[in-house]
């Protein structure tokens, strides 16, 4: 057993890189799920760190279960939040390793992936938003375009009275025949008006019709789901493997989006893959910003046999995401003919910004030096590996 003997942490508000190093000097390099990552930061070394010094580096899945039933009081996001630092660490260090990409590891292997143009705004005019999608379909080739519709969780208000009416046909019309049309709702309707929006939808030849009512509601989530003939999908908030399961059983949606980051890491979401496929459903994960959520999926959608037919990639900059600026080396997302590639370099591929790690945060854990918190050592054998 190659046991893990550090665990670091380098995170600011919206980001948290974790380094995993086993007792052979093997490293890995992981992340949280962005958002409050400073919180997220603290949850990883309250209740991640205790179980995983000493554990085996060498089995991520089961280190994964392991700490969801100590942590068994905590369900929840942070929780899963948390998790998914260790596990995609834990994955980079498998595939360095082993010598090839993650994606090799888990079935598949390097090679392009096609992606998707993906809009997060809602503060935009349709003339605005058709301009810059067919701009970038130019530019980049992209063959597939989401832009939003609705209120994020809306309650039938829209972002503006008639947005939505408005830019389904306005942007549709601009993309034209050969592009792939998607949009996301964002949990912004009720039943009645998500069916009459995707009746507009089907009209229009949008194919892709995102969260349309309030995700938790999966009852209403099937209801529209059955009334319409385009894909209703959904499911990047859920991280708890039994309402997937209830997702996937009722078919609640066409097509399921577990997202890497929210769900605990890659080990939970092939879970959630396997169930998509073993029920004949597809899988197009969630991936919002470029950190390594994007580059984690990327290794997915090129290893299951599920995958969907294109990758989440945000278009978005500085304006909306200035704190994805320069966290990585080089250009992990650079788009050819509307294609991003999973390299052959092992682990994820990817570089870190050493300038980046020597602004964030710094906190470490090493097995020589651990000692638990007052509630670790009443209540969890001391904490310790």
């Amino acid at each position: 057993m190659n046991r893990i003997v550090r665990l670091e942490t380098f995170h600011n508000e919206f980001v948290c890189f974790v380094r995993v190093t086993a007792e052979d000097g093997a490293v890995g390099w992981g992340q949280t799920s962005t958002y409050n990552a400073d919180i997220t930061a603290q949850v990883f070394h309250r209740q991640v760190v205790p179980w995983a010094l000493g554990a085996d580096s060498g089995d991520v899945a089961g280190l994964v279960h392991l700490i969801e039933r100590r942590e068994h009081k905590y369900p929840g996001s942070y929780r899963a939040r948390a998790l998914a630092g260790l596990d995609t660490a834990l994955w980079d260090l498998a595939g360095k390793r082993a010598g090839k990409p993650v994606a090799s590891l888990i079935g598949g292997g390097p090679g392009p992936v096609r992606a998707y143009a993906s809009s997060m705004k809602r503060d935009i005019s349709a003339r605005d938003e058709a301009e810059r999608l067919v701009r970038l379909c130019a530019e980049q080739g992209f063959t597939a375009a989401k832009w939003r519709i609705g209120a994020e969780c809306g309650e039938d208000i829209d972002e503006w009275p008639g947005r939505t009416e408005e830019i389904i046909p306005v942007v549709s019309r601009a993309l034209g025949d050969g592009i792939d049309k998607l949009v996301d709702a964002n949990s912004g309707f009720s039943v009645p008006r998500a069916i009459a929006v995707g009746r507009m939808l089907e009209d229009n030849g949008i194919g892709h019709y995102e969260e349309p009512v309030p995700y938790w509601d999966l009852e209403a989530t099937r209801e529209v789901t059955a009334a319409l003939d385009i894909d209703v999908t959904g499911g990047e908030q859920d991280w708890d493997l039994s309402t997937w399961k209830r997702i996937i059983d009722t078919r609640a949606v066409d097509v399921v989006q577990p997202d890497i980051m929210y769900m605990g890491g890659l080990s939970r979401s092939l879970e959630v893959a396997r169930m998509a496929a073993a029920a004949g459903l597809t899988c197009t994960p969630h991936a919002a910003n470029l950190s390594l959520v994007t580059i984690c999926t990327m290794h997915l959608m090129a290893a299951i046999p599920n995958a969907g037919k294109y990758l989440e990639l945000s278009i978005e900059g500085d304006d909306y995401y200035p704190w994805q600026r320069d966290l990585f080396r080089g250009r992990p997302f650079k788009v050819v003919d509307g294609h991003v590639t999973v390299t052959d370099a092992p682990g994820w591929g990817v570089d870190i910004s050493p300038a980046w790690l020597d602004r964030a945060t710094y906190t470490e854990a090493a097995i020589e030096s651990f000692r638990p918190s007052a509630y670790g050592a009443l209540y969890c054998k001391g904490g310790k590996p």
